[in-house]
């Protein structure tokens, strides 16, 4: 975790992407928001493991095999991350997309043997069909209704309606 917090630190990020706590997997960070994660794990994440079980690293032969299955593993899942986030999509993204996510969820079992399938490990798959009839995702994803219910949890309340909202009728 040191590392991935050095990495964090150390490393400079264009002013549009939103960064992650310095501090990130102590309690004090806080939760992250999903975009947050996003930077996570398609930027900081892989510049750590990469550096840590890539090329070049100095572990028994038989530790690094296995480092390197859960980076290869790891990758698989960060490209298609990285294409499902683009802002435009073509077929031939689409296809690298099925491509990346099929070979995550096969490589899975060997790289993490004690990782179960969950509900979303199938709904990634289905991420595929999304792409192709409504586009990239950035243009259905929840991002910012996300952030303005962290804006709005962090108003101060008193759990009592006020006087301008009892006055209201909804008209739906």
């Amino acid at each position: 975790m040191r590392h991935v917090q050095r990495v964090i630190k150390e490393t400079t990020i264009p002013s549009w992407l939103r960064s992650v706590p310095k501090n990130f997997g102590e309690a004090r960070a806080g939760t992250l928001k999903a975009d947050e994660w996003r930077t996570l794990s398609t930027i900081y994440l892989p510049l750590a493991l990469v550096s840590l079980w890539g090329e070049g690293s100095t572990y028994r032969s038989h530790e690094l095999v296995h480092l390197r299955n859960i980076l290869d593993n790891t990758m698989a899942l960060v490209s298609a991350i990285r294409i499902a986030c683009s802002r435009t999509m073509t077929q031939s993204r689409i296809i690298a997309y099925r491509t990346c996510i099929t070979t995550w969820l096969s490589t899975l079992p060997n790289a993490l043997p004690a990782a179960k399938p969950r509900p979303n490990c199938h709904m990634a798959c289905h991420i595929y069909d999304y792409l192709k009839f409504f586009g990239p995702v950035c243009s259905w994803w929840c991002f910012p209704f996300e952030r303005l219910i962290g804006h709005l949890q962090r108003l101060p309340i008193n759990h009592k309606f006020g006087s301008s909202l009892q006055s209201f009728t909804p008209t739906c």
